[in-house]
């Protein structure tokens, strides 16, 4: 899952951040909750993981905002908050879950293992598919088999999950910096040529060979599946 954290503590944040890495999911973490509502408006998350006593926009204050803007994200408060009336304000600002500090990492990992599987049955049916068709390309989420004009198409592992993320936002702009943090799990590396690497290699495999390219760049920007 890729989960944003909300966690003005200097050590404490890092530390459930690394917990969360090692369990493989991909963390996002904030300090400031303006920053983090900026981010959650403008990217996708499967979680978050708010705290509620930051300087200036607290957490519950982000997730207000959220839940006006129509944002479902599943929402967990980890927070010193612990009494009654603290919880049910939470619940009512459109929380899903809440813990309150000090807490058991295992805890917490089990509470995030329960929303993000609540998360996925709440899926729409295109995210849920085992398919992903674009015009004569097709990828098979289940057999792991790639196609295009009924050829099939070898692609290494990360490659496919490249394609996967590209096939899941047709005609979406997508950035170096998304494709780093979302399919290798890495912050912003000006030095890196991964991306640029692995974009190549994909084009030779389901542009070159066939009739019209499917995976135009956008100099300065990023790059654009499909439409």
């Amino acid at each position: 899952m890729r989960i944003l954290l909300l966690e003005d503590d200097t050590h404490l944040g890092p530390w459930i951040a690394g917990g969360l890495r090692e369990e493989g999911h991909v963390v996002d973490l904030f300090e400031n909750g303006k920053e983090a509502l900026i981010a959650a408006m403008g990217q996708e998350f499967d979680l978050l993981i708010l705290d509620r006593m930051v300087p200036g926009l607290d957490g519950l204050a982000v997730l207000k905002s959220l839940r006006a803007s129509k944002n479902s994200t599943p929402a967990l408060f980890l927070t010193a908050l612990g009494e009654v009336d603290a919880r049910v304000e939470g619940f009512e600002a459109g929380g899903d879950d809440y813990l309150t500090k000090p807490f058991a990492f295992a805890e917490l990992s089990a509470r995030v293992s329960a929303l993000g599987r609540r998360g996925d049955a709440a899926d729409t049916p295109e995210k849920a598919q085992t398919t992903l068709q674009y015009k004569d390309l097709s990828l098979d989420l289940l057999t792991r088999r790639c196609e295009r004009a009924g050829q099939e198409i070898d692609l290494m592992a990360k490659e496919f999950k490249l394609l996967e993320y590209f096939m899941r936002r047709p005609g979406r702009l997508v950035t170096r910096t998304m494709l780093l943090e979302q399919v290798w799990d890495m912050s912003f590396d000006p030095t890196t040529s991964v991306v640029e690497t692995h974009i190549s290699r994909l084009r030779s495999k389901i542009d070159k060979p066939f009739d019209g390219a499917l995976l135009r760049t956008r100099r300065g920007e990023g790059y654009v599946f499909g439409a």
